[in-house]
């Protein structure tokens, strides 16, 4: 009998997706693909598919789907939508679902999962930040784990292992500070979406690159600690480290100090999720601290970037606070990156809607679902149109 863990990959064509799949190689006797997602990237999944040999994939489209299907000669089934989504993490051949979709479009198919009591390897920030209260009741509920995939949390992770939580003082997160942790209010008016993806360390998607250049993706994380941790926004501190070699700090009530350090390469997080509590060996690149120049750190600017002050706020505020900053600013990035606003009307859509919101204590799913539409439809109707 097998004793591998059987995985599903929620956005395997995604760049969490491609370093899962990259971890996985390495421990052919560990796990099985069992399931592969994508969105459109039909082409890189049926190079996936080829390699892994998964029982099934779901894909966006239907006619995606037929594509799909006549490339891989019908020897693996093909599933569509949400509807896929919600039939694969939720089969009895699943043993741990990756969850690395992007954005809002995580929180459903993983609220599903952690209820077919699955273990949830987590990579998509928004879930938790969008339905935190949803999640961990369910995951109280249903005895599963659910583990960060974040390098910052991962590294929290790490540090609190052995130690009694009662006893932490202080969370720590650390920001590269993005590309434009130097630029002066002037230069940030004229950013351009090609500038903003060229992250000077860290190699990710879209989406969550023009996030770091914000500092919206601490943001997002600070409130994702604080379900993960059950730490207080009070407790939890942002510093920009731009080598992004330490990936997050604890500080505990005797004053001491426990940081995770490590290369920036999301492939350690990932391992350390799939085979938590363990650390088998494995070929990922080694730190060299002999090597290093410096590690430097400061206060992030609230006023050149103030889209981390307004996590704090929507964290502060509670109910569906969270869920409206995060459809605000999914709307937000995509008509930057379409040159539709400036870079900074980027926080200031995001206050706006937070402004107009009067939040729902305690939401259910159909609450998040409703405010979610609601915020992105009154964005995409008003949002103005950048010279």
């Amino acid at each position: 009998m097998s004793t591998r863990r059987h995985i599903a990959i929620l956005g395997s064509t995604g760049s969490i997706g491609q370093n899962t799949l990259e971890v996985i190689r390495h421990f052919p006797d560990r796990f099985q693909v069992t399931y592969l997602t994508a969105h459109r990237n039909i082409d890189l999944l049926r190079e996936q598919v080829e390699r892994f040999r998964p029982r099934a994939v779901v894909v966006h489209e239907g006619c995606d789907a037929a594509v799909l299907r006549t490339m891989t000669d019908g020897r693996t089934e093909v599933l569509v939508g949400a509807e896929g989504l919600h039939e694969i993490v939720t089969r009895s051949d699943v043993d741990l679902v990756v969850s690395a979709l992007v954005g809002f479009a995580g929180l459903v198919p993983t609220l599903h999962a952690i209820r077919a009591g699955k273990d949830i390897a987590l990579a998509n920030k928004e879930t938790l930040v969008v339905g935190g209260g949803l999640i961990m009741e369910a995951v109280r509920a249903h005895g599963v784990r659910l583990l960060p995939v974040d390098s910052e949390h991962s590294a929290i992770l790490q540090c609190l292992q052995g130690e009694d939580h009662r006893a932490i003082e202080r969370l720590i997160l650390t920001a590269s500070g993005g590309p434009f942790r130097l630029w002066d209010a002037e230069r940030l008016a004229s950013v351009t979406p090609q500038e903003a993806l060229a992250h000077p360390t860290w190699r990710m998607g879209k989406k969550i690159t023009v996030d770091s250049a914000t500092l919206m993706n601490k943001g997002l994380e600070v409130i994702e600690a604080h379900w993960l941790f059950g730490i207080s926004a009070e407790a939890i501190q942002v510093v920009i480290h731009p080598q992004s070699i330490i990936h997050s700090l604890v500080q505990f009530a005797d004053g001491s100090i426990k940081a995770q350090l490590g290369v920036p390469d999301m492939k350690m997080p990932i391992q350390y999720a799939l085979t938590y509590p363990e650390r088998p060996a494995a070929p990922h690149p080694r730190l060299d601290l002999a090597a290093l120049a410096e590690m430097t750190f400061q206060e992030p600017d609230p006023k050149r970037f103030p889209c981390l002050a307004l996590a704090y706020r929507a964290l502060r505020t509670g109910g569906t606070a969270p869920a409206v900053l995060n459809a605000a600013n999914e709307v937000a990035v995509e008509q930057f990156l379409e040159g539709r606003i400036s870079f900074p009307m980027i926080a200031s859509l995001i206050e706006e809607a937070l402004d107009n919101h009067r939040p729902v204590i305690d939401p259910s799913l159909q609450d998040l679902l409703r405010i979610d539409g609601e915020t992105r439809t009154a964005l995409t109707q008003t949002a103005p149109v950048h010279d």
